[in-house]
Formats: C-alpha cells, structure tokens, sequence
C-alpha cells in the first residue's frame, strides 16, 4: 500500500468524489465503482466530500488510482466539453461488446475499471502489456 498521510489521502477522497459527482453517478453506482460495502449509505458518501477519508485499503486505492485515471483520460480526450466524461462512460461501445463502459466497470469491478482505463489511455494500456 503506498503511503499518503492522512492530508493527502483526504484530498483524493475529495477529488474522487468530485470526478464520481460530474460523472452523476448513483448513490449504489458510487459505492460499487469505489469498492465500499454494499450497506454504505448516501450521508456517509456525503461525509466523502469534505469531512472523511475512505478506508486505506489496498484495492480501495486501486480503484482510486484507475479512477483518477480514467477521468484524466477522458477530460484529455474531451478538453471542451466535461460533460462528455458522463457521455462517454454511458454509451455502449463496440469493444465493450456493445455495454457501457460504466456497466463494465459496475459489473467486473477492478478489472472492469483497468479495461476502461486501458481503452481510454494507450500508455497505461502499453505499461500493463509489457511483459519485463
């Protein structure tokens, strides 16, 4: 687990949830793209924007990184228009055999968030096939 102190860690909570937020996403769609129990309620994702930290948990901070990620490929491949990031993730796609790509992520979970990664930035695309 890489470590961030807790002012760090703060600040991704807060930037996740802003990426989540323009992405419009459920309270249930929120929950299962960050890998929190199924239970977690709207006012503790709320707690998420100002106030609380997610847990530090190993795959918690990896779905973290492939969300910041996906949202910094997309916002380089729509750089006018933010509101194509919620487009995008919410029209089917041929290479997604015709699913959405937030259906693939809500259904395959991690590897559901590095397939829309891989598709959206070849460079991590490239650094996950490298073979050393």
């Amino acid at each position: 687990m890489t470590n961030y102190t807790d002012k760090e860690f703060m600040y991704i909570t807060e930037t996740v949830m802003r990426i989540l937020d323009t992405w419009n996403l459920t309270t249930q769609q929120m929950v299962l793209v960050i890998g929190l129990p199924t239970q977690t309620k709207k006012r503790q994702l709320d707690k998420f924007r100002s106030l609380k930290a997610f847990p530090k948990d190993d795959l918690i901070i990896k779905r973290l990184s492939h969300i910041v990620g996906i949202s910094d490929a997309l916002r380089t491949s729509f750089p006018r228009n933010e509101n194509m990031s919620e487009k995008w993730l919410k029209t089917q796609h041929r290479r997604f055999d015709n699913e959405t790509p937030l259906s693939v992520i809500l259904e395959q979970g991690v590897d559901g968030l590095c397939k829309v990664r891989s598709e959206l930035d070849c460079t991590f695309a490239w650094d996950t096939s490298v073979q050393i």
